[in-house]
């Protein structure tokens, strides 16, 4: 399969997971955690959803526009920030513990950086043709 495809599987994954993640907190885990991690928790599915609909971005430009390594960069690092960002909040949420949290800026460093990428990418392309 091609880089494009992979990141748009990955992108509808990610997407199909948000939604059963965001359902878990609104269903199962309102009457059961504290609501400062419940809070937590849905900071990471809205996270989660917007950096799913980044990487669905990178696989569509990737497919239009022609694989790049800036776009493979970013569509990478999407998925890394998600894993890092997300999970880290998720897992703080469902444990309680604390130390979770110190992930989390790992994967806001990772999407900054994806988005960056994904802007020079762009710029780089339409300066080409």
């Amino acid at each position: 399969m091609n880089t494009a495809v992979n990141f748009l599987i990955a992108g509808c994954i990610a997407m199909m997971a948000g939604v059963a993640f965001g359902a878990f907190g609104a269903h199962a885990l309102r009457e059961h955690i504290a609501p400062d991690l419940l809070a937590v928790y849905q900071t990471g599915v809205a996270y989660h959803f917007y950096h799913s609909l980044g990487l669905l971005s990178v696989g569509l430009t990737t497919a239009f526009a022609g694989r790049s390594a800036l776009l493979t960069w970013a569509g990478a690092l999407m998925i890394a920030g998600l894993l890092l960002f997300s999970g880290s909040l998720y897992l703080l949420a469902l444990t309680g513990i604390r130390t979770f949290g110190a992930v989390t800026p790992l994967g806001g460093l990772a999407w900054i950086t994806a988005w960056g990428l994904f802007a020079l990418a762009l710029w780089r392309w339409h300066r080409k043709s």
